[in-house]
């Protein structure tokens, strides 16, 4: 039941991931969420998001911003860190997870997304047929329009965590 929502991966922070290993395996674009995933929920870009996107494209990534706040929100971030972007999203919907492939010129075989949020940013690219990387919020005060969501989430994470330990004990 709640299986389209799980991620492919579930780790704590964006900043955690192997980009190495998921670059060696073959992965060449990158879609982001911002907030509470690369920064705190509205806050400007820091230099560890700065140095993360320098690092990135040293290794030869392509990265896309896809972000359902409107533009003034988003194309700061990404002309700071120097990345496409896409603005007012509409995830869950897969459509501008695959404009976003598009745009940097990959596609579901080479691309991932990183995001904190299972019902906008897990779904909309478990919809559009990409892995998905599920990190924990860096913020934990959030809207309350999105703490109720969480609530929510961990329902999900519950079933989730469950489901992956018994596969792993099959």
């Amino acid at each position: 039941m709640f299986k389209r929502f799980y991620p492919d991966i579930y780790i704590d922070s964006a900043y955690d991931i192997d980009f190495k290993g998921m670059y060696n395996a073959g992965y060449r674009g990158i879609i982001f969420d911002i907030d509470n995933t690369l920064v705190e929920h509205g806050a400007p870009v820091t230099d560890r998001c700065r140095q993360l996107f320098a690092q990135l494209r040293d290794m030869g990534y392509r990265t896309c911003i896809i972000s359902n706040n409107k533009e003034p929100r988003v194309k700061p971030l990404a002309l700071a860190v120097d990345s496409d972007y896409v603005s007012k999203a509409g995830k869950p919907s897969p459509d501008n997870y695959v404009r976003a492939m598009e745009i940097m010129g990959t596609d579901r075989s080479n691309t991932f997304f990183v995001g904190d949020q299972i019902f906008t940013d897990v779904w909309g690219a478990n919809r559009a047929g990409i892995k998905s990387i599920l990190v924990k919020p860096i913020d934990k005060h959030e809207e309350i329009q999105i703490i109720l969501k969480r609530r929510l989430e961990w329902i999900v994470l519950h079933f989730y965590n469950r489901y992956n330990k018994k596969k792993h004990n099959d």
